[in-house]
Parts: structure tokens; C-alpha cells; sequence
């Protein structure tokens, strides 16, 4: 019996590439238009063109076409069932909708940038499966084909083969720490997603990741304008940064605020729309909050890593009363943030709520987290997508800073920031 395949459309660069090998994908390349400039790792990165799935019996395979051969490593993950590969820094020129479609145990699968110079592709399997090995083979044309198989096993085997996990998981930098001299308040800006991770995905393709990042690059320009802040960012490109790892990022830097851009989607309600503001809590102000929470914690499921303790935990009661301190911080920060932004933005009809973000998790932190708007509201996206609006509500967040900081004085904790005088804290100019 021959294999059934199902091979995705990838028009011309696919059969270029495999006829004529490298030149002709370099061709096709061209063919396709210019590439994002690219730095460091990427400039010299595998291109991979195409990504066909086929299956036989209990055995379903991917065969990626690349450019040049590469190292791959492979593993899987319990709860939920995945797969993992894990493939030095590839630029993936592959159609859009090669992932979505199922093949045998292949439910759908992501890839994109994990870490600096690594990418990854998880896979989400409809079943447990396990990766049989992986076949690497260079064609007479030039083109690489690397083939991995996955294979039927019962849930016992597939527990035992998940035990190892992930043995290499990422690790973003810290910022570095503030120099003695500077006592100017570090503020630590987080761009949801990132990476394999896209986040919410509008009915247009525009990813949330994307749009965050271009948010969140924009507010840390402003505010450095200002000569008041020092700025850090989680991610400074398009690379997965695990919620516990953007919690420590913060942390270990000795951030005196925390501010993480989101936006959501709600394909069955495009109705819903406007701004919400969350900040931490074991107990969700109400189910939309905590359904919000859940799916916003799955980030790491998404990325391939299992998802750590989070940096909430109380180990004893100064550290809780820490966290009640910091949560009031927060909070007073949120009352500021509705106040500058209800002027020029639409806020939802609980502009304030409270969840159990994993990323707002930090005993020491004041944080927040702003979900900008909806994806599938389209007056929403028209807004996320415009550089007025953004400037506005850029503009409107700085404001919200300021004040922030002119009535307060810094978390008393080793390393902090010394109080901060009124008078220095002039508002940000629109």
C-alpha cells in the first residue's frame, strides 16, 4: 500500500528548490521578494522551504526542506501530548497554513525562533507518539531533506519516553543591573508571546506577538526620551521567553515596575471590545478574568517547556506581607493607568480585573498586565494596527508612569531604587 500524503502549497519556491537545487533556491528566494534583514546567527541560518506530512499505518512523517543540513533533536511532552524538535536558528519561508492541517498523529504543529540562534517546532499530537529518529539526506540537487517519524505507542511507553523532557530549556538574559550611580526607577517591559509561541492569531493572519512588540518597542522609546527611566525589555526580538523567565527577569534586575502588553481574541464574540487592565491574584474578579489567565498561562505548553513554579510562592511571612505590599502597588498603578488612558483609548466594561497570571507573579514587582484590545473586534485591530492610536496611548501610558512614581517611594528591598522627589517627575508631553 503506498503512503497517503498530504503536501501543503508552496507554489514556486518548492519546486525550484528541489529541482535545482541551492541555486535555484536561491532563486526562488528572490522570486518571493526581499527578506526581513537578518543579524547575527540568522544571516547564515538554514532556509526551510517546505514542510509535507505523510502517513502510513501507525507511523506519520514530516519532511522539512532545507537549505543546508542541520543538527535536529527531538523529545515529547505529557499534558498536553507534543513533540519537540529542536533545530539550530532556521529561517522558516514556509506557507502560513503548513501547520494547521491534521496528518495521522500529527494534530498541528508551530515553529519560530526559541532562543537566540535555536529554533523550534513543536508539534501537537492527536495521540501518544514517539520520534522513531531522525533521517537527514542531501539530494542531488543540494536541497536537505530531514524526515521525522512519529510512531504509535500506548500511553505507558509514551509516559516514559516524556520523563526526560527538555534538557536544554532557554534562558533569557537578565538586564544588566543598575549601575550604583543610577537611581533612576528601572521599568521592565514585557511583549507577549514571541517566537513559536504567536499568541492570539487575528481572522486577517496578524499575529499578537507582533503586534505587542511593536507596542511595547514604542513605549520603551518614549519613556527613554524622557531621561527618567531606565528600560528594559524581555525580548528585544521575535524569540520565546518563558513566563517564569520574564517573572526572574524582573526580579533579578531589581525592577521597580513591571508592565506586560498583551491583546486578546474572542473569535465568537466580535462584539467584545476595549482595554482591560489585570493585576495578580489567586482569585479571578470572574470567569471571563480566570478563563483569560488559564489560556494566557499556557504559554510555555505552546513554546515546547513545561511550565515552572512561579516566583509566587511564599516561603514565610515577610514574604507574604511583601506581596501584599507589591499588590497594592500595583493596584494604585492600574487606578493610574485607567485614569491617563480612558481619554483615548476604549476600555471594556470592567476596565480593572485581577487573575492569576503566572507573569504577574512577583512578591516584589509592582505589575501589571494590559490587554490593549481585541484581535477579533475589527474597530480593535484597525486601532492596534495604527501609529496615531499607538502614539496616543504610548504617550497616555508614560503619563500613567509618571504619576506613579511621583506618589510613591521604591519597594524598600536590597539594591532598590532611593524615593524619588515629587517635583523631579514632570508629566510626559502628548
Amino acid at each position: 500500500m503506498q503512503p497517503r500524503t498530504r503536501t501543503f502549497r508552496f507554489g514556486l519556491l518548492r519546486s525550484l528548490a528541489l529541482a535545482g537545487g541551492l541555486l535555484a533556491l536561491a532563486g526562488s528566494l528572490l522570486l518571493s521578494g526581499p527578506a526581513p534583514a537578518q543579524d547575527g546567527p540568522a544571516r547564515n541560518a538554514a532556509v526551510a522551504i517546505a514542510a509535507d506530512l505523510a502517513s502510513q499505518g501507525g507511523t506519520t512523517k514530516l519532511v522539512l526542506t532545507l537549505s543546508k543540513p542541520v543538527e535536529a533533536r527531538a523529545f515529547v511532552m505529557e499534558r498536553p501530548d507534543r513533540a519537540v524538535i529542536d533545530l539550530p536558528e532556521v529561517n522558516f519561508q514556509v506557507g502560513a497554513e503548513a501547520g494547521r492541517k491534521r496528518e495521522g498523529v500529527v494534530a498541528s504543529f508551530r515553529y519560530g525562533l526559541f532562543a537566540p540562534g535555536r529554533s523550534r517546532i513543536v508539534v501537537d499530537l492527536a495521540g501518544p507518539a514517539v520520534v522513531d529518529g531522525i533521517e537527514t539526506v542531501t539530494t542531488r540537487g543540494g536541497a536537505t531533506l530531514v524526515t521525522i517519524p512519529f510512531r504509535r505507542v500506548e500511553r505507558d511507553a509514551f509516559r516514559k519516553a516524556s520523563v526526560a523532557g527538555d534538557p536544554n530549556p532557554s534562558a533569557a538574559k537578565t538586564p544588566a543591573p543598575r549601575e550604583a550611580a543610577d537611581t533612576r526607577p528601572l521599568i521592565v517591559i514585557d511583549a507577549g508571546h514571541g517566537g513559536i509561541d504567536p499568541g492570539a492569531i487575528a481572522a486577517t493572519g496578524v499575529y499578537e506577538k507582533d503586534i505587542v512588540f511593536g507596542f511595547a518597542r514604542a513605549l520603551s522609546e518614549r519613556l527613554e526620551a524622557t531621561g527618567r527611566y531606565r528600560i528594559a525589555l524581555t525580548r528585544d526580538r521575535d524569540v520565546f521567553v518563558a513566563l517564569s523567565e520574564r517573572v526572574r527577569i524582573a526580579r533579578e534586575a531589581k525592577a521597580d515596575l513591571f508592565v506586560s502588553i498583551h491583546a486578546d481574541s474572542i473569535s465568537s464574540a466580535p462584539q467584545v471590545k476595549g482595554a482591560t487592565i489585570y493585576t495578580g491574584s489567586e482569585k479571578a474578579t470572574d470567569g471571563e478574568s480566570a478563563r483569560l489567565a488559564e489560556r494566557e498561562n499556557k504559554a510555555d505548553a505552546a513554546g515546547g517547556s513545561d511550565a515552572g513554579e512561579g516566583a509566587s510562592d511564599v516561603a514565610d511571612i515577610l514574604q507574604e506581607l511583601t506581596l501584599r505590599e507589591t499588590r497594592g502597588f500595583s493596584a494604585g498603578f492600574a487606578g493610574k493607568l485607567m485614569g491617563q488612558l480612558s481619554p483615548v483609548m476604549e476600555m471594556s466594561a470592567k476596565p480593572h480585573r485581577e487573575a492569576g497570571f503566572r507573569v504577574l507573579r512577583s512578591p516584589d514587582v509592582p505589575s501589571v498586565l494590559v490587554e490593549l484590545g481585541y484581535l477579533s473586534s475589527k474597530s480593535d485591530l484597525e486601532k492596534l494596527l495604527s501609529e496615531e492610536w499607538r502614539t496616543k496611548v504610548t504617550g497616555s501610558m508614560a503619563k500613567a508612569i509618571d504619576l506613579f512614581f511621583a506618589g510613591r517611594a521604591t519597594l524598600s528591598r536590597p539594591g532598590a531604587s532611593p524615593p524619588r522627589k515629587a517635583a523631579s517627575i514632570a508629566p510626559v508631553s502628548p
